[in-house]
């Protein structure tokens, strides 16, 4: 069977409209994904192939959701039952699913087709995509540089359009990340917006979101209308929108009140064309009838050390969890050494360690809760330099402190939402010199997803990106 070869010209939502129209069936469409993923294979974006679980899914028969036939992609982090979940790491090569996650149900609720999964970092520690286990991903735009990560394989996929839309999770910038260094749209939800589980209430103390990345603003907002609410036992949930976000994508966001920097957070300079970049940004926001200050947050000098505690701590009771399930004891050799000393980190704090961590994040969320008071929204670099090459964060160094200086130095500002829980994304306005991409972040109130799909759609018409592409593309 062929593929359709139009597929690129089309979003997810325009797929699924085809296959309603019946212009084209989902076989076609899982072909041609499937013949794209092997073509651009250099990049090293799809690592878990499911292939014939996705054709026996169609066989089966497809729900009559908003994405009925569409190929899609999960980040290999979630519950697909049947498959393996490795997290990147070679110590969970073998734990196979014996259930769906929530998410991943609703995705099959909505019609999707799930193929495979994407390379991500071990354990998402990092903000590139280079496990040991998988190798690399590659950067479209440029084979040589990083993806971003931790959702750097989904972010590859999409920029390099094998889907044009991808599942991702971002816990301290691993949706907002990738989508800067590719060239592409993401957007981290509110806190508790998507579901976790069934075995999560929540993920890194609350940090942890689950969403997508996507070509289009229409196609994250409308998945979002499919994903998003709390389940059954929940511990808690966001607050109910007004509207269905597609319905937002199209409606005027108003005049708005956006505060920006072209700083880091404590105020150093950026790279030159990351702050020319937000500049210019700041610019069109103006000429778009904004109202536009120049202000930044004062963050929490204590929030490294939170963050790092956090997951240090998440880390160490994964691995001692999936050991227990396996019964032995997790080496240094199962895992990469920042992963080892991260863990091994936790096993000497003390509980009160994690209570005052847990302070510091939730005093971080009212101190911007305050100065959100002052504006819409916040617009900042999403990340302070142009993508990495490969090999610049190397998660198999033993010094842990130079590797996490470079972390908070290439992105330093995209944690400080997780923390807060707000809504924040990626918008890829700006490319550097040498076509590199440099996304925009911009942040809305708690809950108030609405106003960013109403500026992103705005920005969108004005500035379109779809149609830019990079050499490396299906």
């Amino acid at each position: 069977m062929t593929g359709f070869r139009e597929y690129g010209s089309y979003d997810a939502l325009g797929l699924a409209e085809l296959v309603k129209n019946r212009q084209v069936k989902p076989e076609e469409l899982l072909d041609e994904a499937i013949q794209r993923t092997e073509q651009v294979g250099a990049i090293n974006a799809v690592v878990l192939k499911h292939y014939d679980r996705a054709r026996e899914q169609i066989r089966s028969g497809l729900p009559d959701g908003p994405f009925r036939g569409v190929p899609f992609l999960i980040k290999d982090f979630t519950a697909l039952k049947g498959t393996p979940t490795t997290y990147g790491s070679k110590f969970f090569v073998n734990a196979v699913a014996d259930h769906d996650s929530t998410i991943v149900q609703r995705y099959l609720n909505a019609g999707l087709v799930i193929f495979g999964k994407t390379n991500t970092p071990e354990f998402g520690l990092t903000l590139t995509t280079e496990p040991r286990l998988y190798g690399a991903s590659r950067n479209p735009w440029n084979l040589d540089h990083s993806t971003g990560g931790s959702s750097g394989g989904s972010a590859a996929a999409v920029a390099a359009r094998i889907v044009p839309i991808a599942h991702a999770t971002d816990g301290g910038g691993s949706i907002r990340v990738p989508s800067s260094a590719c060239g592409v749209f993401g957007l981290k939800p509110t806190r508790a917006r998507t579901p976790l589980g069934p075995l999560r209430g929540e993920n890194w103390s609350g940090l942890g979101r689950a969403h997508a990345i996507s070509v289009t603003v229409r196609d994250s907002a409308a998945l979002l209308d499919a994903t998003a609410g709390p389940a059954p036992g929940d511990p808690y949930h966001a607050p109910v929108p007004e509207r269905p976000y597609l319905d937002e994508v199209t409606r005027e966001p108003g005049r708005l009140h956006i505060s920006f920097t072209d700083k880091r957070p404590d105020g150093s300079p950026c790279d030159v064309e990351v702050a020319g970049a937000v500049r210019e940004t700041a610019r069109l926001l103006e000429n778009l009838g904004h109202i536009i200050e120049e202000r930044a947050p004062v963050v929490d000098p204590n929030l490294p050390n939170a963050l790092r505690t956090i997951i240090a701590a998440s880390t160490d009771f994964t691995l001692k969890q999936h050991a227990a399930a396996i019964g032995r004891e997790f080496t240094e050799e199962d895992v990469e050494h920042i992963t080892w000393l991260s863990a091994a980190s936790a096993r000497q704090m003390i509980a009160t360690d994690y209570a005052a961590a847990l302070a510091t994040v939730h005093r971080i969320g009212r101190q911007l809760a305050s100065f959100f008071a002052g504006c819409d929204v916040f617009l900042a670099p999403t990340l302070c330099l142009p993508p990495l090459k490969l090999g610049e964060l190397d998660m198999m160094t033993d010094d842990i402190e130079t590797y996490l200086k470079k972390i908070f130095s290439y992105g330093p500002g995209t944690s400080m939402f997780n923390m807060s829980g707000q809504p924040s994304m990626s918008v890829p306005l700006a490319w550097s010199q040498s076509e590199l991409p440099l996304g925009m972040m911009f942040t809305g109130r708690f809950g108030d997803e609405a106003t960013l799909f109403r500026l992103a759609g705005q920005l969108e018409q004005e500035r379109p990106w779809r149609d830019r592409v990079p050499p490396t593309y299906a």
